[in-house]
């Protein structure tokens, strides 16, 4: 007897094959990504004309009572699915274990968000443009307007009848598209594990576990629990038709494109003797297109990653923020989630930088929210066409009974995941050691540090430029102050490292002479420089009307943002200019600068302003303070070193602060010197890398090679 190999069984076979072959080429097995998109091309070139076409039949061979009862049970049956989803998201976060972590500076502080254009995703004003550009809410709403129009015309058979036809084809086009599943799953397969690495899966696992297992819990326990107590299906039955679906949107990571599949599957269920098989199978064909451009509950999952990415960076979201946050969210996720993902980000004050880790997750969940995604759409197809057909039971025993062990099944759930990432997510904060450990990245000659103790003066002669001096006795003293991270400070190998001590060895590099850095105090640095104690100060130094008035400065060649540094638990009480003036008895902490504490007093008459001598006072003294007054970018790099504190910027205040380099007073020759050297450090790109390192944290060391059996086993490669 022939044995025949189902398609579900094929695909999870090539599956398996794929995984193997990534795992022993390695990342070789990227050239066959090629194949795997073709296959994916290959699906969609069908799809939108049956979307379209599907939604079209489907609507037009409706009543108007008919597509009224449609569209209210569709509605119904997608809010109670949404409602589920955003339980889940808020339970399983929960499940996010106990962690102190901080971040670099995060662009997101300072950025303001963008709207959502609904009416530009809903409203086609040319639907064949939308339908080039792949546009669905917007196809949708064509395809909508065209269904309801041909419902009122009397002699519509003639059209009905060719785009019958038409559907027939397109789904015997994407049908014989399907049987090439296996083939294109293992090129997927295969080209996605020969260049995933396992750092990249470490560092998100708490994100990807809660994820995996809140989208298998929906797709096969709450979701189908739902269906069975309110349809005449069984549990295997639903399984059953949305099966090969689901496997195929699994590897493919493309609902899009298992849509017809879905339909034809679905349709199969009503061929009972109490259904009207040709009403089900029209009320199938429009729902399944009519609910795809609304946020299925596999998209509306993602959600989970802002609270997640709150918690990673060390801002984990409170629970009464939770329905302000489900809320948006929602509304954002009707649109793309790639555009409402940075939105949410923003709003909730989220580095922006981790939309880059959400888009390098997608590798991982997209996989399980495309299954989630089909199950969502055969509970929408299913349960709907049950209550236009009055076939929907609702028992109020039944439901309570599988709402209780649903409930149950959940906390299970949540508990079980906390306990298991307790044990394998390392609760001790490295931010610290990692800052701390830094190393500069640019080449440099050996230094002199004079941290200790200062040197000899160099006696200047006031008839011959500074830099020329400089020139001729072949070293340049450099001033810095000892809290000015990320930069300068010292790493963990009492290395001078930072922005500003990469800058300075460039420019003694540059000059040809040696460099000899020098520890000041800021209320020194005027001195320092008149007396030839040092020749510029490179230390972050912010410039101000009190220090244009003692010294000379270059162009700017960075600019900071003003913020407040205040303890993890009362971010939320400073992240708005309102809530900030709002507060009574505020006792905020200075820099020993005037003119900051004027703006200061200017923006806050009420407050008591402390000035600090160092930095470090605010942190390594029990203080009474509500806060520390700073910029964004070193309060970042100080908070890598103190977590328990962040950064925050009172909204809509947006206040730059520019940062330059200090000489004498009278030294305006190096100064345009030092301006012109900027200009050139810009263009050939120094110093946007050493900002990226230095202030965005950027510091990833260059990519090994993954890992393989021909690289690292049989070293048939290098």
């Amino acid at each position: 007897m022939k044995w025949k190999v189902s398609l579900t069984t094929a695909t999870l076979l090539a599956m398996a094959l794929g995984i193997l072959t990534g795992v022993f080429l390695g990342e070789p097995a990227a050239t066959l990504e090629p194949l795997g998109n073709a296959y994916i091309n290959l699906l969609q070139m069908a799809v939108l004309p049956y979307f379209l076409v599907a939604l079209i039949y489907g609507l037009g061979r409706l009543s108007f009572s008919e597509a009224k009862m449609l569209g209210i049970n569709a509605a119904g049956m997608l809010f109670v699915l949404w409602l589920l989803c955003l339980i889940v998201i808020t339970a399983m976060t929960f499940a996010f274990p106990k962690l102190e972590t901080a971040s670099f500076f995060s662009t997101s502080l300072v950025e303001t968000p963008e709207p959502i254009d609904f009416l530009q995703l809903y409203l086609p004003s040319n639907p064949f443009n939308s339908l080039s550009n792949a546009v669905i809410p917007a196809i949708v709403v064509f395809g909508v307007a065209v269904g309801i129009a041909l419902i009122g015309i009397k002699e519509k058979q003639h059209l009905l009848q060719p785009l019958s036809t038409l559907l027939d084809t397109l789904i015997r086009i994407t049908q014989f598209v399907v049987k090439l599943t296996p083939i294109g799953v293992f090129a997927l397969a295969a080209s996605a594990a020969g260049t995933m690495t396992l750092e990249e899966l470490a560092r998100l696992q708490v994100y990807l576990v809660t994820y995996a297992v809140g989208a298998l819990l929906l797709t096969f326990v709450l979701v189908p629990m739902l269906i069975s107590a309110v349809t005449p299906f069984r549990y295997r039955e639903i399984l059953s038709a949305s099966r090969d679906a689901m496997v195929t949107g699994f590897t493919t990571g493309n609902l899009l494109v298992v849509l017809p599949m879905l339909a034809v599957n679905c349709k199969k269920l009503f061929e009972r003797d109490d259904f009207v098989k040709e009403e089900a199978e029209s009320t199938v064909d429009v729902v399944i297109p009519l609910a795809f451009p609304f946020p299925d509950i596999g998209t509306l999952l993602i959600l989970l990653f802002i609270p997640f990415a709150a918690w990673f960076v060390g801002n984990a979201m409170s629970i009464t923020e939770f329905p302000g946050f489900l809320l948006t969210g929602f509304f954002s996720f009707f649109g793309n989630v790639e555009i409402g993902m940075p939105f949410l980000l923003n709003q909730l004050h989220i580095p922006s930088d981790m939309f880059q880790v959400h888009v390098m997750t997608l590798v991982y969940v997209g996989r399980f929210a495309t299954m989630l995604a089909v199950m969502h759409i055969t509970a929408v197809a299913l349960m709907t066409t049950c209550a236009v057909n009055k076939r929907l039971s609702i028992k109020p025993a039944l439901l309570v009974n599988k709402l209780l062990i649903s409930i149950a099944i959940l906390v299970l759930i949540v508990v079980g995941t906390r306990t298991l990432l307790s044990y394998t997510v390392n609760p001790e904060y490295k931010g610290y050691k990692t800052f701390i450990s830094l190393n500069n990245i640019l080449p440099a000659e050996p230094y002199k540090d004079f941290k200790d103790s200062l040197p000899k003066p160099h006696v200047y002669d006031t008839n011959t430029p500074r830099l020329a001096q400089i020139r001729k006795r072949g070293v340049i003293r450099i001033g810095y102050y000892s809290d000015s991270l990320p930069y300068v400070f010292h790493n963990d190998n009492g290395d001078l490292v930072g922005f500003d001590v990469e800058m300075a060895n460039e420019l003694a590099k540059e000059l040809d002479v040696s460099v000899e850095f020098v520890r000041i105090e800021r209320s020194d640095s005027a001195h320092a420089l008149g007396e030839g104690l040092i020749d510029i100060v490179m230390s972050g130094c912010a410039v101000t009307i009190d220090r244009m008035i003692d010294m000379t400065f270059s162009k700017s060649y960075a600019d900071e943002t003003l913020a407040f540094i205040v303890k993890d638990y009362r971010r939320r009480d400073f992240n708005s200019r309102e809530k900030v003036q709002n507060m009574k008895s505020l006792r905020i902490g200075v820099p020993n600068l005037p003119s900051l504490a004027i703006k200061l007093k200017g923006y806050l008459p009420h407050a008591k302003i402390v000035k600090l001598q160092s930095i470090r006072e605010f942190f390594n003294t029990k203080n009474d303070l509500d806060a520390l007054l700073l910029t964004a970018q070193r309060g970042s790099a100080w908070s890598l070193v103190y977590p328990d504190y962040s950064v925050v910027i009172p909204q809509p205040d947006i206040v730059n602060v520019p940062l330059a380099y200090a000489m004498d007073w009278n030294d305006h020759d190096m100064a345009d010197f030092i301006s012109t050297w900027i200009e050139l450090k810009k263009k050939d790109g120094t110093i946007d890398k050493l900002y990226k390192y230095w202030i965005l944290g950027e510091s990833k060391a260059y990519k090994k090679p993954r890992w393989s059996v021909i690289r690292n086993v049989l070293h048939w490669i290098e």
